[in-house]
């Protein structure tokens, strides 16, 4: 290998033009704060609760040491090409676009999601209020509710049209007051603390090792943590993003996991144990299962609290949203500098804001309005497409470190010959846990998402290189774990008699996924683009707009 070569790899790095770095290291850092701390921490603690009793605790620490693993993968990739739309790009340059396009989609379809989501948090909280606007019975919003819904959508698109160096004002002011009134509720709470409640209904554990895998995905504490990546994707408008976003994405993890487990402590603790008669499972109090945090404040006699946390269950979720809708337009900037959509898409404005990004976020998101009306019912798909972006992250990491060995990185993953492979098999676990009747929606959506992105082919323009043999792991990777879901213990929903078939025990279930997973892992790295190809890739995008050229299948 020449050294003209190695020394390319240094300085030739993909390039966004249009974007403006103004966002800082605590911009960066309060950009994955808000998306980690917004409707999860209001409902999280009492669905979990629900789930596995106080065992929950467990939920969120386990949840939390796999979020780190994840974390630190993306924030060695986000040093690495500090780029726009991050996660949506890595795969791409590592395996092509065959692989490429299904990350993308993933990318995509998991941003894009959050901010209807976190509209239905808001309007479940606000309910309290304003009862018209959601049905406790259905656990749909109503009519004005859906209106008020589509309303908050078109004011987060509107706030995101600021510059960024304002944008991040505003962002950073509403990250504070997220971190503050979660702090204030745990530090009041704990004055109300029963120790005998991790036990209540006669178990600390109901459901056993089962229920507790099956709470990580279902019970939203993976969706609770995810958001840490939205540093990645405003990589392309960071300062000093190789010294800062690696920072940020550590900060806020750290953060967000000591709130959400001192959170979930305090819920079990402080709740009154005359609730607690069969257990949190059995919990029928109205106003706690609307509003777990502000109901449970209520019945402890702490009014003042409870009105400070229906004010914060508006501002908490509404940021998250703001930020969610920043992140979508930005990868859908990072698919069009893919060549994966069209071109348009990278289009800014004065201010360095991808505008048709943001207008076309607002526009596809509505479409989530309609099939999913509440907040629980689609909590496990985004989750499921959460974890499937996420797997992208090792699988671009590993292959990264055969290909360009000495390319400068500024964050390293520590023992990454382990942890790689490691973070793969855990992401492929959340997967198989949000169960069945998740997967096999994943699976008809991921359909509908590369049908989408191959019409974009039609134009001359849109048409990177596929490289299959680079891909040839990938439909084996997302059958193969579609059939161990359908074969395995976890049904995923509510659906009487369950749609899985649970012909693979427990325990060994795992140990199939595990084996499965470690197999398609190193499928994938014998399998990465090329050094010189890879290369190439990223050369393209280091010109201001990536030439057409002739389609190469590798």
């Amino acid at each position: 290998m020449s050294s003209n070569t190695e020394a390319a790899t240094t300085t030739v790095a993909p390039a966004d033009v249009g974007l403006k770095r103004e966002l800082g290291l605590i911009g960066a850092a309060w950009a994955s704060e808000t998306s980690i701390i917004g409707s999860g921490w209001l409902f999280g603690s009492l669905y979990a609760a629900q789930a596995v009793g106080g065992a929950a605790i467990l939920d969120w620490i386990i949840a939390g040491v796999v979020v780190i693993i994840l974390a630190l993968v993306h924030a060695e990739l986000g040093a690495m090409y500090p780029v726009a739309g991050g996660t949506a790009r890595f795969p791409h340059f590592a395996f092509g676009g065959a692989a490429g396009y299904g990350f993308g989609f993933f990318a995509y379809l998991q941003c894009v999601t959050i901010a209807p989501i976190e509209c239905f948090a808001v309007m479940e909280y606000l309910s309290h209020f304003w009862p018209s606007i959601y049905d406790a019975k259905t656990s749909n919003v109503t009519g004005v509710g859906f209106v008020l819904t589509i309303v908050l959508m078109a004011i987060f698109v509107a706030v995101n049209f600021l510059a960024m160096r304002i944008f991040a004002r505003v962002n950073n002011v509403l990250t504070w007051w997220k971190i503050a009134i979660p702090l204030l509720a745990i530090i009041v709470l704990l004055f109300k603390f029963h120790g005998a409640n991790f036990t209540a209904g006669g178990s600390f554990m109901p459901g056993g090792p089962k229920a507790l895998f099956a709470a990580l995905p279902a019970a939203g504490i993976v969706f609770a943590y995810s958001g840490f990546e939205q540093a990645d994707q405003l990589a392309g408008e960071i300062k000093d993003a190789q010294r800062n976003l690696p920072r940020a994405i550590i900060l806020a993890v750290t953060v967000g996991i000591i709130i959400y487990c001192m959170l979930q402590l305090v819920f079990i603790g402080a709740m009154p144990h005359d609730l607690l008669g069969k257990g949190f499972a059995g919990i029928t109090n109205k106003d706690i299962i609307s509003g777990p945090f502000a109901g449970l404040a209520g019945v402890v006699g702490l009014a003042w609290l409870a009105f400070v946390l229906r004010i914060d269950a508006f501002i908490s979720p509404s940021g998250t949203g703001l930020i969610y809708t920043t992140g979508t337009s930005r990868i859908s900037y990072g698919l069009a500098r893919n060549r994966y959509a069209p071109a348009l898409l990278t289009r800014t404005d004065k201010n360095g804001v991808p505008w048709v990004g943001l207008i076309s976020a607002f526009v596809i998101g509505l479409f989530f309005l309609l099939p999913f009306p509440s907040w629980h019912s689609l909590v496990g798909l985004i989750t499921g497409a959460s974890v499937l972006m996420y797997a992208g992250a090792p699988l671009s990491m590993g292959a990264f470190r055969r290909q360009v060995p000495e390319a400068e990185r500024p964050y390293r993953l520590p023992a990454a010959t382990v942890l790689g492979p490691v973070a793969f098999v855990i992401a492929d676990l959340l997967i198989y846990w949000s169960g069945w009747e998740v997967v096999w929606k994943l699976g008809i959506v991921l359909v509908i998402g590369y049908v989408v992105m191959a019409s974009f082919r039609l134009s001359p323009k849109l048409r990177p290189p596929l490289n299959f043999r680079s891909a040839m792991w990938m439909p084996v990777w997302l059958i193969g774990l579609g059939i161990i879901s359908w074969q395995g213990q976890f049904a995923g929903g509510a659906v009487k008699p369950p749609l899985n078939t649970a012909n693979i025990p427990f325990w060994w279930d795992i140990v199939v996924v595990a084996v499965f997973s470690l197999v398609i892992y190193f499928w994938a790295m014998a399998t990465r683009l090329p050094r010189e190809q890879m290369l190439a890739l990223v050369e393209e995008q280091s010109h201001e707009a990536p030439p057409p050229g002739p389609e190469l299948v590798g």
